[in-house]
């Protein structure tokens, strides 16, 4: 099954957790189920762009580099956007090596490319005021406050467990490698880019330095489809269609919506945040700078399915 340049339509496609597991083994066994589902849509004749959360797996390079320096102190500690940027590729290695393995067994000519992906955030971003976001090892109030003091890092107390650094959530404002990210769809290859959201930074002097921060992975996933007008921006999550009233006997499916619907149900509360919430406001985000694409939020066994219009809940501008 030949690829031909020009032919396809283009969709990000942004991976759930639930996609990749939360340790290394865990992970290497779901991806081959999950690049079924990738290749279900490559073999629809659809250009994905795939992109991907990375919580668990920074949270381990991070402690485990933490944990390595605590015990000997000729191993560093590693900054959290160089944590960010080992885990995208091995996230990207487990994934393009599944997907390459199945679009050999259906025959399909087709090949993958994991991009380290960065993504601009501004420094004046509210949330830089409140970093929130825990990460790394547990630590005790005297370890933190002189590892806060000899770092530069912000530290704060975790729920009676001990101290943490956190970091800020940011909006993603541009992807760096967006023009290398659409030269390689367009030219067929499956593209494996802007992990975990991408790894953060500023731009200084005409260059860019890497900040310790949480990007919301879907965000950013909208900002790179609108930025080169995706046909498609697909969240996969554990649901296989958005529900208001979730979880009551008055729960209700949603098959489709406009912004303004969306924005009333939002309105109603009816979109948990940090869970559904998210996901929705970034289909929003992306359908406002593209208004002409749709947006498809359904869980990744009902992928293809839901590109077919067969399920799923599909959000647009009108």
């Amino acid at each position: 099954m030949p690829y031909t340049k020009g032919d396809k339509n283009s969709v990000v496609v942004a991976l759930g957790g639930n996609a990749l597991g939360k340790t290394p083994e865990e992970q290497l066994e779901l991806v081959h189920h999950t690049a079924k589902h990738i290749v279900d849509m490559v073999a629809e004749g659809i250009n994905v762009v795939l992109s991907h959360g990375n919580g668990p797996q920074v949270g381990i390079i991070n402690n485990a580099f933490g944990v390595a320096s605590k015990a000997d102190d000729k191993i560093p500690s590693m900054p959290f956007p160089e944590c960010g940027a080992m885990s995208q590729g091995y996230i990207g290695y487990h994934l393009s090596q599944a997907i390459l393995g199945e679009v050999k067994r259906r025959g399909i000519l087709r090949s993958t490319v994991t991009l380290i992906t960065q993504t601009v955030v501004y420094p004046d971003d509210p949330a830089f005021k409140n970093p929130t976001k825990p990460v790394g090892a547990f630590m005790t109030e005297e370890e933190a406050k002189a590892k806060a003091a000899a770092t530069g890092i912000t530290v704060k107390e975790d729920a009676g467990r001990g101290w943490r650094q956190v970091v800020a959530s940011p909006e993603p404002q541009r992807i760096v490698e967006f023009d290398a990210v659409k030269d390689l769809m367009d030219a067929g290859y499956i593209v494996i880019s802007t992990g975990g959201g991408g790894i953060p930074v500023f731009e200084q002097n005409d260059s860019y330095v890497g900040v310790p921060a949480v990007i919301d992975k879907d965000r950013s996933s909208a900002k790179l489809a609108a930025a080169f007008k995706a046909d498609m921006l697909v969240i996969l999550t554990a649901v296989e269609k958005v529900a208001i009233n979730f979880n009551t006997p008055q729960q209700e499916n949603i098959d489709h919506m406009n912004i303004e619907q969306a924005q009333e149900y939002i309105k109603q509360g009816q979109f948990a945040p940090g869970s559904m919430l998210p996901k929705i406001e970034a289909c929003l985000a992306y359908l406002k700078e593209y208004p002409q694409g749709k947006a498809l939020i359904t869980s990744l066994d009902h992928a293809a399915a839901g590109l077919r219009g067969e399920t799923g809940t599909v959000i647009t501008a009108l």
